[in-house]
Formats: structure tokens, C-alpha cells, sequence
């Protein structure tokens, strides 16, 4: 059989943990990324359970990303004059998580690690600045799709095309048909990320987060380059309809509106949120993104396939980062299992992702309540339980109420699968 020729849309997790395994089942993957230039920064996002297994499966992952670690000890929670309710830390086995991860590392990093990864096999070609204008499947999905592009690359065709460029992928769209938010589900919040030259924890190893009224959290950490970043949480009860769309509205208007909504959204506060959106105006590196769980009847198309966020993205769950390594190494593996029959490989993709996409979707009970209440009460609450928590070191507590299956051992038993490079 020829040479199986693929393209990827996207070069964030997703994308090129696909090209790198796709490579090693001798296929010729074709990455494609609509930035000019590899996304660098981003909030740190944590490794787990399968995460962990499929990392360790690359030779020399595991020491890059170890070498990158955000170097985080902990978290402190504090109330609006600082004061300290309670400090979780890591549980020092990988093999054993709790609520902060042994392999904590900038989304950006983790990319770079991944691109160096699959860029260096022959059988992987970047192409950035690059999106799909149109995309055309036989009506009988058999056969290659054509793919015209929209800055010039070649019309070409592919044996499969593989979605990985996010949540709201737009190739989601061309593939199923009808918009970008089809299949989206929301959870009513969103997160910001970005980095302030002031140091406002001093020089703290530990990781500082604050709850104010209304649903809103900040947490403060150290950056590496100097400075501290912020990652900021705005949480809104699930039972009310659409409450993000002001802010998918600020973010459609750019970057300097979108900032000057969340600034107004974090006014009085209290803690360090004023210095913290003084910073936020003068950030190079934001960025920030509605949170959502996307859950579709099936992941394939014919002979189109989705991986990552754009098939499942769980949400405030903490394992978007893990099902999506975890994905894009079944779809490989089962593609290389079922050799000269694509179909059977698509399903047996579907068929051994779907209980794990069903159990890490799950969304711990009241973890954004936890996490950013909406009531003075809801913070004292809470503030008292984790406080509580650190006194008692009863983490067990924690991982089963807080943070379900991102928590614990890889008990999903992935294959081992032949590979052919």
C-alpha cells in the first residue's frame, strides 16, 4: 500500500502530538497552522494519568518536560488582605497526582517540546500561516479529500484530515457541517492568561490564588523571564443561559476591548487585582478563552477525524492537555493497527476514546462553586474547607470531590501499540 498521506490543522498539543505518532505508522503528515509562527506562550497546563503514559512512551519527553516544569511548589490561598487560609502542595509521585501535578508546564513549552519532537521525522512538514478554504469528501467517503487552502499552499489530496485546532474548530465545521460553536456545550466561564513585570508575591515559590464575589478568581505565580503571570477565572452559575456572551463579544473586538472588559469585570476586587490589571493592559502575552466541553454524536466523517478539543475538550476539568495526548496517540496507533483499512481504524479510535472522553468530561461536583464562588459565605465556606484540607493533608478528600479523574493512576490500560519508524 502507498504511503498514507495526512493533513493536521492546528500546532498546539493536539496537532503535533498526532503528526508525531501518524509519523511513526510511516504515514507523510502535513501540519498546517494558521499563526505565521509557533504560539509560545499560554497558561501553564498540567500532564496526567494517560498524559503520563503516552509521554513516557517518547524517548527523552519525560527529561524535557521536567526540564521545563513551572517550578510552582504549591498553592496558597489567601483572603482580600492576604491573609493565608490554607497551602496544597504536589504529592511528590507522578504516578500518583493530587490537586496540583507533577508535571506542570506552559502550554507554550509543552508545544515547542512537541514540535521539536515530530518536526525532526522526514515524514513531518509545518506549514504556518496557513488555514483550509474548502474541503471536498466523495459522497461515499471513499477516497482521498481534496483540500483547497487560503494563502497560497497547493490544492493537494489527502487520505485522512485530522482537526485539531481546538474547541471551536473551524475545520470541525467544514467537516460536519454547520458552525463552529455546533457541539459546544458551555460552562458559563471563561479564563485569562498573561504575564506582569511586577512581582506582586514576593518572589513566593508558591502559587497564590484569590476569590472575590461574583465568581471571579486570580492566581499569581512566578514567571520564569521575571515578574509574575496571572491567570484569571470568571465562573458564573451553570444554570443560567449564555452569561458569556459579553464576553465573546468584547474578545470578537480585539485584544485592547477584550482587556478593558475583564479589567471592568475584576474592578473593587480587593487583594492585588488593581496591580494585577494595571499589568494585564501592558501584557505582550495575553490571551483568553471562553471554557467550554465540546461533544459530538461521533469523532469521524469518513475520512475525517477530530482529536483534542476540537472532538473533546472537557471543560474545567484539568485533563484537556491529557486526553488530548491521549487521543492523538489511539488515533494513531489504531490507524497503524488497521493498516490498508482507514475505516476500521477510525472506529477502533472512536471505540477505545469514548469511555475515557465520557469519564475525564466529568465535571467534578461544585468544582467551579470550589473554585470561584459566587457569595461572601461561598468564600468563607470554602476558604475553611481548604484550610481544613492543608491542616489534615487529607487529599484523598480533595482529589475525589475536586478533581475526579485528573487525579490518580492511568487505569485505562492504553496498548502498546507496532510502530514502522
Amino acid at each position: 500500500m502507498s504511503q498514507l498521506r495526512v493533513l493536521v490543522v492546528g500546532a498546539s498539543i493536539a496537532g503535533p502530538m498526532a503528526a508525531y505518532w501518524l509519523a511513526k505508522t510511516g504515514a507523510r503528515v502535513t501540519v498546517i497552522e494558521r499563526f505565521p509562527t509557533l504560539r509560545t506562550n499560554g497558561q501553564s497546563i498540567d500532564i496526567r494519568t494517560t498524559g503520563v503514559t503516552v509521554m513516557r512512551k517518547i524517548s527523552g519527553m519525560e527529561a524535557a518536560v521536567r526540564a521545563k516544569r513551572t517550578q510552582i511548589e504549591g498553592l496558597r490561598f489567601v483572603g482580600n488582605v492576604g491573609q493565608i487560609y490554607g497551602t496544597i502542595r504536589a504529592t511528590g509521585n507522578p504516578d500518583q497526582q493530587s490537586l496540583l501535578s507533577e508535571y506542570e508546564i506552559f502550554r507554550g513549552d509543552l508545544a515547542k517540546i512537541l514540535y521539536d519532537l515530530s518536526e525532526a521525522n522526514e515524514n513531518v512538514q509545518y506549514v504556518f500561516g496557513e488555514q483550509i478554504a474548502s474541503m471536498q469528501q466523495k459522497e461515499d467517503d471513499n477516497g482521498p479529500v481534496k483540500v483547497e487552502f487560503a494563502n497560497g499552499f497547493p490544492t493537494s489530496e489527502y487520505d485522512l484530515v485530522v482537526a485539531g485546532d481546538g474547541a471551536t474548530s473551524r475545520t470541525r465545521a467544514m467537516g460536519f457541517g454547520g458552525n463552529a460553536r455546533d457541539h459546544i456545550d458551555p460552562v458559563n466561564s471563561w479564563a485569562a492568561y498573561f504575564s506582569i513585570k511586577q512581582d506582586l508575591i514576593d518572589a513566593s515559590k508558591l502559587g497564590h490564588g484569590y476569590t472575590a464575589t461574583g465568581g471571579r478568581f486570580l492566581a499569581i505565580g512566578q514567571d520564569p523571564a521575571g515578574g509574575n503571570t496571572v491567570n484569571l477565572m470568571g465562573v458564573q452559575p451553570r444554570d443560567k443561559r449564555d452569561v458569556t456572551l459579553p464576553f465573546r463579544e468584547a474578545m470578537k473586538q480585539g485584544e485592547e476591548p477584550l482587556k478593558r472588559f475583564i479589567a471592568q469585570h475584576y474592578q473593587g476586587a480587593g487583594w492585588k487585582t488593581e496591580q494585577a490589571m494595571a499589568g494585564m493592559m501592558d501584557s505582550s502575552n495575553f490571551y483568553a478563552s471562553e471554557m467550554v466541553q465540546v461533544r459530538v454524536p461521533s469523532l469521524h466523517k469518513g475520512r475525517f477525524v477530530l482529536v483534542g478539543d476540537a472532538g473533546y475538550a472537557p471543560g474545567p476539568t484539568g485533563t484537556g492537555t491529557t486526553l488530548a495526548m491521549t487521543g492523538a496517540y489511539v488515533l494513531a496507533g489504531e490507524v497503524g493497527k488497521h493498516k490498508g483499512d482507514l475505516a476500521a481504524g477510525l472506529r477502533g479510535y472512536e471505540e477505545r476514546m469514548k469511555p475515557i472522553i465520557k469519564d475525564m468530561q466529568k465535571i467534578p461536583p461544585m468544582v467551579l462553586s470550589i473554585m470561584a464562588p459566587q457569595t461572601s459565605w461561598g468564600i468563607w465556606l470554602r476558604n475553611n474547607i481548604f484550610a481544613f484540607i492543608a491542616w489534615t493533608n487529607v487529599l484523598e478528600f480533595a482529589q475525589r470531590h475536586f478533581m475526579g479523574s485528573a487525579t490518580g493512576t492511568d487505569k485505562y490500560g492504553l496498548p502498546d501499540y507496532d510502530w514502522v519508524a
